[in-house]
């Protein structure tokens, strides 16, 4: 099974375990076939049925956005859709807390549905006859809420996706943008818990798609909603994903956060998919910096201090403090100078004109900062802690294709 690289200290808001769906007129007799390891090409070749999923097991923590995504056919769609059961699973458990969803009675998937989870399609879904608040209110309404109260809530969330103002519109008069708004506001009107999104701004223009990407972001960071988000946009993952889930042929070849998925790859096929992605918008300084072995203490002496240096082939280097807080730095010229004034710490020689960053610093913020100086970048936390630092050859290093994005060693 793929690394499911979770932080077991939450309970998980989604569970999936062993979970298999086969298209076909007998799919339970193909079954342990798919499960002794023919391939999605083999069966479908001599049994005509159709493998979707096989062996498909994550976890998704409570408020987190994870990201399912492959190429078309990879069974992303369908595999959301058993989340739901709108596709009922050939084998497998989906746990949404306490509940099996694969094993629950048509009165409680009923009530999951209403009350626990809802979808977001690529298609709006809309009604051209409803007003947009008769839309965003349909849920609440089939729910059997009554209609002032339902009108309330629907009102509530097309403020909260910037409708506001557009209650008495038709689906015709909005552009693309706001019908999905539409669609978003409709799903969110029962407060749902958990929100499943099948490829929700892939019919988008480019611009308006980058908006919705923006403001999913910031009602997540209002919200707080479990999300299951499908899509084959790779940039659209990393940008929106705590974690990304990547799937091949019907099974999840890695899981891993959008960095994890950059750097350690997890196959050859992981390796190519993330090709030609732009690393400076994904990685951060703490995804590249290197650990700063050669320190010395401000207590040292400027010889101990230009040992170091030529140990090390440095032209200066790092001074820390008492916890490893950064006090500057100190360079080859002056530690000469120093040590034939037979001068006893470094504490008159600190520079403090070099850049520092924190370890969340986007990789092509730091891009023009290593261009223009002289000294390596400190990343230091909120203390002043030196957590690392950064020289160009390790910036270029993640930049170049392929240069760390190299399969994981078996």
């Amino acid at each position: 099974m793929p690394q499911d690289n979770l932080d077991h200290g939450l309970e998980p808001a989604i569970r999936v375990r062993g979970l298999y769906k086969i298209f076909g007129r007998n799919p339970g007799a193909i079954l342990k076939r798919v499960q002794a390891g023919e391939s999605k090409d083999e069966i479908l070749k001599s049994t005509g049925h159709t493998l979707a999923l096989a062996d498909v097991n994550f976890e998704v923590l409570p408020g987190e956005i994870f990201i399912v995504m492959g190429l078309s056919g990879s069974g992303k769609s369908t595999l959301v859709r058993c989340l739901n059961r709108l596709i009922t699973p050939t084998a497998g458990e989906i746990w949404i807390g306490n509940s099996n969803v694969a094993a629950l009675k048509p009165r409680e998937l009923r009530h999951l549905r209403m009350k626990k989870m809802a979808m977001v399609f690529q298609g709006f879904g809309l009604f051209p006859h409803r007003t947009v608040l008769d839309n965003a209110a349909f849920g609440l309404e089939v729910a059997g809420v009554k209609r002032e109260e339902r009108y309330r809530r629907a009102l509530e969330v097309l403020e909260v996706v910037g409708l506001k103002g557009w209650a008495d519109a038709y689906p015709d008069q909005l552009s693309g943008g706001m019908q999905q708004r539409v669609g978003l506001a409709r799903a969110l009107a029962p407060d749902p818990d958990i929100l499943l999104m099948d490829e929700p701004f892939s019919a988008l223009d480019p611009l308006i798609r980058r908006e919705m990407q923006d403001e999913l972001l910031d009602l997540q960071d209002r919200l707080n909603k479990t999300i299951v988000f499908i899509t084959h946009d790779l940039d659209e993952a990393l940008k929106l994903g705590n974690r990304i889930a990547i799937m091949k042929d019907g099974r999840i070849v890695q899981i891993g956060k959008p960095e994890q998925i950059l750097m350690e790859p997890a196959d050859d096929y992981v390796a190519s998919f993330i090709g030609d992605v732009d690393r400076s918008k994904v990685l951060h300084a703490g995804d590249v910096m290197m650990r700063p072995d050669a320190l010395v203490r401000i207590d040292h002496t400027p010889r101990i201090a230009l040992r170091k240096m030529e140990q090390e082939g440095l032209s200066s280097v790092f001074v820390v403090g008492p916890g490893r807080k950064l006090a500057g730095i100190v360079t080859l010229d002056d530690a000469i100078a120093a040590a034939n004034r037979e001068e006893e710490n470094l504490e008159h020689l600190l520079l403090d004109d070099f850049p520092t960053t924190g370890p969340d610093t986007p990789l092509q913020d730091l891009i023009p900062v290593a261009a223009r100086t002289r000294f390596p970048i400190a990343v230091i936390d909120q203390d002043r802690r030196l957590l690392g630092i950064i020289v160009r050859v390790t910036i270029l290093r993640a930049l170049v294709n392929g240069a760390q994005a190299q399969p994981k060693p078996v």
